[in-house]
C-alpha cells in the first residue's frame, strides 16, 4: 500500500520540489493543532495536492493524515522515483 501512495503522489504532481518549498513538519501544516493534516490544511501547505492524493494517503479514511500517515508522505515524496 505504501508503494501505491508514494506512487499516487510522484504520477499526480506532488513533487520532492514542492515539498521543498514549504515547512514540511507535521507541527507547521497542522495548523489548527486538531492533531491531523485536514485537506485544507494539505492544501495551503502544498497547493498541487488534490483531494485524490490525499485521499489515497489516508490510510485510515479518517478524513485527516495522522502523524505517520504524514510522516510517510513527506518521507516518499523526498525519495526520487525509481
Amino acid at each position: 500500500m505504501k508503494k501505491i501512495v508514494i506512487s499516487s503522489f510522484i504520477v499526480l504532481g506532488l513533487s520532492t520540489a514542492a515539498f521543498a518549498q514549504v515547512a514540511t513538519d507535521f507541527t507547521s501544516v497542522d495548523t489548527d493543532v486538531s492533531g491531523g493534516v485536514s485537506l485544507a490544511e494539505a492544501q495551503f501547505a502544498w497547493p498541487e495536492i488534490t483531494a485524490e492524493v490525499f485521499a489515497a494517503a489516508d490510510l485510515d479514511v479518517s478524513g485527516e493524515l495522522s502523524a505517520d500517515e504524514y510522516v510517510a508522505v513527506v518521507s516518499a515524496a523526498a525519495v526520487p522515483a525509481s
